[in-house]
Parts: C-alpha cells; structure tokens; sequence
C-alpha cells in the first residue's frame, strides 16, 4: 500500500484535531449556565490536546511532519463556527449538536486511519489511533446520553428567560 495516503491522513488527523481544539475551548468559555456539559467539554479539551500531542509522536516516529497550512485552515474553520455559534440565542444547542457530529467525524476518520497504518505496517500509528478512537467514541457516547437532558435544560431556561422578558 502506499504510505501517502497514511500520511496525508495523520496530517489531515493533526489538524482535525487543531480544529476541534479551538472549537472545544470556544465552546466551553460559553457554557457556565450549563456545569455539567462545561466540565465535560473541559475534560475533552484536555484529551483532545493530548491527542494532538500524541499524533505528532506517532508522525515524528514515521518521519511525517504536521502541515502548517492544514493546521491553520482548521483552526480558522473552528473560529468561524464559534463566531458563528456565538450569534444564536440558541448556542448551546447549535454547539452540542455540532460537537456530537464533529465527534462522529473524528470517530470514522481514526477508523480509516487505523486500517491504512495497519495496512502500511505502522503498528505504533495504528495503536495511537486505536486509542484517540476511544476517546472520541466516549465523548461521542456522553454527548448521545447528555443531548435530551441538554435540550431540556435549555428549553426551560429559554421559557423562563421569555417569562422574565414579558414581565
């Protein structure tokens, strides 16, 4: 198999998760009305940074390098969806279902990548994935379980804000 696709993979990874750094700390500035799903977006920040750290090994190791431009395109892409998110009254709901897609892109992007390192020979880079594919799955499973309770929470502040307002 050639190794391109591996590689231009891990770099699209990289910055996949650049994009989803940005987007995971604009979103969580945002949410004190909402503890619960601040402390867990918090937490998947943290994750997330790691998994960008732990990309770089695992390139580094093979010899790849991250690319600026990929990186940089995803980073402006997250701030044009936070800017735009942040325009809506309904924000919180926007950015939890956009986050519960994003994970879900994440989550087949590191599929493919494990079957192309795999299939290059690249246990370690697989392995890495192997491992960024859980966390992703697990966030993705919270935001699944959390998005009723979410749209809940936000309806009835939404209906007390309108009570607030009429008085």
């Amino acid at each position: 198999m050639e190794t391109k696709y591996l590689e231009n993979w891990l770099r699209d990874a990289h910055a996949m998760e650049q994009q989803a750094e940005k987007m995971l700390k604009s979103q969580a500035e945002r949410l004190e009305d909402y503890p619960e799903l601040q402390a867990r977006i918090e937490q998947h920040l943290n994750e997330t940074r790691h998994q960008s750290e732990r990309l770089e090994q695992a390139m580094a190791g093979v010899n790849i390098d991250t690319s600026a431009l990929k990186d940089l395109g995803g980073k402006l892409t997250a701030f044009g969806q936070a800017l735009g998110g942040m325009m809506a009254g309904d924000e919180v709901m926007k950015g939890s279902i956009a986050c519960y897609a994003f994970e879900h892109f994440e989550i087949a992007n590191y599929k493919a990548l494990i079957q192309a390192a795999e299939s290059a020979g690249q246990t370690g880079v697989a392995q890495v994935c192997r491992e960024i594919l859980k966390e992703e799955e697990a966030m993705a499973a919270w935001l699944s379980d959390h998005l009723e309770s979410t749209t809940t929470q936000f309806l009835h502040r939404a209906d007390d804000d309108n009570l607030r307002a009429k008085r």
